[in-house]
């Protein structure tokens, strides 16, 4: 007689070796056409960055069309991260992380937008939109003046304030996860 209890393990042991029959047949090597689309990222020094530019100006107008709700005017005081300010805090009691303080790398910025900004529409922004959104919230940090165009050149060679803040520990260096 089946107590319920076998009944149940018996179930679930069919249910699984039904998947993995299934999940064999399932799916398709991805082509190297789709890997591209989702190929997207930016690392610090600037590979992968797409080509473009944008202008501190344009950005202003894209950052008030788009992001100004939730970041605030000139990037400051809205429902969301504060982007601006900060500089010289981190070592206070008080330390304020914005871009302009926190961040290591600008190119990281220009990736973290395009991939995951305006919040109600990620990744709408086009290529030139975006780095003058970057090219905007880096001028309110002081980090670069307002007549600089930003593109896949200039953009790695931005030093940002806290380039030398982060540091690797000497007891994962060579860390293994396997």
């Amino acid at each position: 007689m089946w107590s319920p209890k076998l009944l149940g393990r018996w179930c679930v042991l069919l249910t699984l070796a039904g998947t993995s029959v299934v999940a064999q047949d399932f799916g398709r090597p991805a082509s190297l056409a789709e890997i591209s689309l989702w190929d997207i990222d930016v690392r610090p020094d600037g590979k992968g960055l797409p080509k473009g530019s944008g202008s501190v100006a344009r950005g202003a107008e894209v950052f008030n069309g788009n992001c100004i709700a939730c970041h605030g005017e000139k990037g400051v005081g809205a429902l969301r991260d504060r982007l601006v300010g900060g500089i010289g805090t981190l070592a206070t009691d008080k330390p304020i992380k914005t871009v302009g303080s926190f961040w290591p790398y600008a190119t990281t910025l220009f990736d973290y937008i395009h991939r995951a900004m305006p919040y109600y529409a990620p990744g709408s922004l086009s290529v030139d939109d975006t780095f003058a959104v970057t090219a905007y919230i880096l001028n309110l940090n002081g980090i670069i003046p307002d007549d600089l165009k930003l593109d896949q050149d200039s953009l790695p060679k931005v030093k940002m304030p806290n380039r030398d803040g982060f540091f690797t520990d000497p007891e994962l260096v060579g860390f293994k996860t396997r």
